[in-house]
Formats: structure tokens, C-alpha cells, sequence
């Protein structure tokens, strides 16, 4: 892998905080599941969330058939938790089109697993085969059962859980690049 024009692809799209990442290292838990499931106000209610993504297990799999990733770094501080969407959709659509030059490059078996629950459409019917998207639909990295703060962690990047919006939030994406 030739990283220096990775890198080079990734700055000029704007994506400068990133990572190396083995993908070896990151960590893929069932607790992570379980909090989708008992937690998250939009579990079902997706295409690209539980229960309507591969079993924890498949998405370890998958993982596992990658040497090498980039984990890319996003610090925002919103004034309300409304907003967040329309912060996260432009950045994730950015993130989907670097995937496809990273692909378009050499790197056939790139794949994105995005920050955030997919917010392309205003509403989801969150069948996977009835996707108005489905090219540019990603799983959030909660999703595939990543376990975020271990892995963020585990590399030197920032996270804590939040107590009030006026904190500021670490959100990661994760290129899978082979």
C-alpha cells in the first residue's frame, strides 16, 4: 500500500486528522449491539442499522480480511443536538466519495464504515433492498459492533462520553483499504 499518496488523496479531500490502523486492531464487541438495541431511538428504523446489518460476528469477519485501515478524526461542538445531522451528512457524503477514488486508485476492496448512522434520507424505510441510496449508504461504525472508544483509545485519539451538548464530540470513521 502506497500510503504517502493515500495521504496525499486524503488531504486534498480535506481529511487531514486521520490514523493508521491495523485492522487487527479494532475492536469489535457485542456489547456494542446491545447498546443499539437498548438505547439507540433509531434502532430498526435503518437500513444500514441493526437488526438490519450482518451479525457481529460476520462484520468481525469482514474486518478481519483487511491488513490496513485509516481511522479518520472529527471534533465538533454543536449548540443543539438538531444540528448534527446536518453537520454529519455533508462530511459523510465527502467520506463515501473518497472511498470511491480510493477504489478508483487500485485499492478494489476499500470500504467505508461511517461515523454516524446514515442520514442521506430525510426518511429511511430500512429495508436494505428498498434503499433509495444504496451505492452510497454506509453502516456506522456502533453498527458493525465497533467498539469506538477502546479503538480511538488504543491509537492516541481523544473520546469520552458527553454529559452535556455544550461539550464538544469525538466522532471516528474507518477506511478499510486493501
Amino acid at each position: 500500500m502506497e500510503k504517502t499518496i493515500l495521504e496525499k488523496l486524503f488531504k486534498d479531500r480535506g481529511f487531514s486528522d486521520f490514523k493508521w490502523i491495523e485492522a487487527k486492531d479494532i475492536i469489535v464487541a457485542q456489547w456494542v449491539r446491545f447498546r443499539c438495541m437498548f438505547g439507540c431511538p433509531v434502532y430498526g428504523k435503518k437500513g444500514t442499522c441493526p437488526p438490519n446489518v450482518p451479525s457481529i460476528d460476520e462484520c468481525r469477519q469482514m474486518i478481519s480480511e483487511y491488513n490496513q485501515g485509516a481511522m479518520f478524526h472529527f471534533e465538533k461542538k454543536l449548540e443543539k443536538p438538531e444540528d448534527r445531522k446536518a453537520w454529519s451528512k455533508p462530511i459523510a457524503l465527502r467520506l463515501v466519495e473518497l472511498e470511491r477514488e480510493v477504489f478508483l486508485s487500485g485499492y478494489y476492496k476499500t470500504f467505508l464504515i461511517s461515523f454516524d448512522s446514515c442520514g442521506l434520507c430525510e426518511t429511511c424505510d430500512a429495508d436494505r433492498m428498498k434503499c433509495k441510496n444504496p451505492k452510497i449508504a454506509r453502516p456506522g461504525a456502533d453498527a458493525m459492533g465497533i467498539d469506538v472508544y477502546a479503538t480511538a483509545r488504543s491509537i492516541g485519539y481523544p473520546i469520552q462520553a458527553l454529559k452535556n451538548y455544550d461539550e464538544a464530540m469525538n466522532r471516528y470513521a474507518f477506511l478499510l483499504i486493501e
